[in-house]
């Protein structure tokens, strides 16, 4: 895949990623949607090609961060909060047992 073609691949990402992980947060929307345009605006005219494949990285690597670890919580109340959660967040609860299981 050509260079711009990468370059434009990691924005696209970063934008979808932005709709997910802030879902229903116009505040975050909007101010992630500008650092993202700011940023690749920022970096436009940059001609060297070991910069480019360091920034690429860089936006997957951010990309990736903000879906595995970004949670979104809202003020219920004075001093309550509510975690919301991803699909991708919950996993299998599987119970702890100090004993091991005895084979049969």
């Amino acid at each position: 895949m050509g260079t711009r073609l990468k370059v434009l691949s990691v924005f696209k990402a970063l934008h979808r990623t932005r709709m997910t992980v802030f879902k229903d947060d116009n505040r975050a929307l909007t101010a992630a949607r500008l650092k993202i345009n700011e940023e690749f605006k920022k970096n436009k005219h940059e001609t060297s090609d070991e910069n480019i494949q360091k920034m690429i990285k860089m936006g997957s690597d951010v990309d990736i961060v903000l879906r595995e670890t970004v949670m979104q919580m809202e003020h219920i109340g004075e001093d309550r909060l509510v975690l919301r959660p991803r699909e991708s967040h919950l996993l299998e609860n599987v119970p702890y047992c100090d004993q091991p299981r005895k084979r049969s």
